[in-house]
């Protein structure tokens, strides 16, 4: 299974549970730094507090089962990051 079910597996009820949607995970390296980039959306405009929100919700997850073992930067965004 690649490092991208796993997160998914991990993350996705939790996320679902708290009226959002996982929309996409991706595992990549940009500028020798490896990026866990976490896609959300929900119902409506999503803000930076939600993805604050969703951050908090998945980072102990992710610290207690510690799928990824280099070291990475969580970037949760919004399916229209980037949009006008």
């Amino acid at each position: 299974m690649e490092i991208e079910e796993k997160i998914k597996n991990l993350i996705e009820e939790v996320i679902k549970k708290n009226n959002y949607q996982l929309d996409e995970v991706k595992y990549e390296m940009e500028d020798n730094n490896y990026f866990l980039r976490i896609v959300i959306d929900k119902e409506g405009v999503i803000d930076i507090d939600d993805c604050v929100f969703v951050n908090n919700l998945i980072s102990p997850i992710l610290d207690e089962n510690d799928p990824i073992k280099e070291s990475y930067i969580l970037d949760v965004s919004s399916k229209e990051r980037g949009r006008e």
